[in-house]
């Protein structure tokens, strides 16, 4: 799945918001958050969607999503300790794969830090080839979708 590469910027852009707390092993030698740490804030803020709104069993279910693409556009620096949240919206929503546009704010902040997209796509589990979005997910996903 191509995405059109659609950068959100401020809080109210997303539908959704997760607490993902920085930890000291996040710095890197320059004293801010290693680029490779935001796709984890990513991943967990999704996971924590999937499992709380879309009743996702990460370890028994047998529809599982894949991410097949994600990136990440920095436009200000994270440190340990800064509260950090972040913003889910969906962008495209497709029978068997989503388009999240994700924002990573350091507190309050009204502007985020980093804008990134994270494409999962849903596979059986056993044969891991794309399936149709399991019907309460899916159902998730409607309430963030917003293709604007």
């Amino acid at each position: 799945m191509s995405t059109a590469r659609t950068r959100l910027a401020a809080r109210g852009d997303y539908r959704a918001f997760y607490p993902v707390p920085t930890r000291w092993m996040d710095n890197d030698v320059y004293g801010h958050v290693n680029n490779v740490h935001y796709y984890s804030y990513f991943d967990t803020a999704i996971a924590h969607f999937l499992i709380r709104e879309g009743g996702l069993d990460p370890w028994r279910d047998p529809v599982i999503g894949y991410c097949v693409e994600s990136s990440c556009r920095f436009d200000a620096g994270l440190r340990f300790p800064d509260p950090v949240t972040a913003g889910l919206r969906v962008h495209k929503l497709g029978r068997s794969s989503c388009v999240y546009l994700i924002g990573i704010f350091r507190g309050d902040e009204e502007v985020a830090a980093a804008t990134g997209d994270f494409v999962h796509v849903f596979v059986d589990r056993a044969s891991e080839r794309p399936v149709a979005i399991p019907a309460a997910i899916r159902a998730a996903l409607e309430r963030l979708h917003d293709p604007a």
